[in-house]
């Protein structure tokens, strides 16, 4: 099971998520931030959208540390989206 640690809407539609893809309880933490493009349309939920980053801790906090700040800025997500011939 997946849970899903921070998630927001950017102002063009798309949905960021930093979603645990760990067991619940394993160690380390292993959590990925992935931009979900499909948010808002009727494809919306088929399916994940690939991982942007990958970042493992002690806790949920440790990787929402890691992932936090790029989940928060819309330039970063662009670039990393560019970068993997996402966009």
């Amino acid at each position: 099971m997946t849970d899903i640690l921070f998630e927001r809407t950017m102002a063009h539609g798309p949905e960021v998520r930093i979603r645990r893809i760990s067991e619940s309880g394993a160690l380390p933490v292993v959590a990925v931030l992935e931009v979900d493009r499909r948010a808002g349309t009727s494809r919306a939920g088929i399916g994940t959208p690939p991982p942007l980053m990958t970042a493992q801790g002690d806790t949920d906090e440790a990787v929402l540390q890691q992932l936090g700040a790029k989940a928060e800025d819309d330039a970063a997500l662009a670039m990393l989206m560019r970068e993997r011939g996402l966009r």
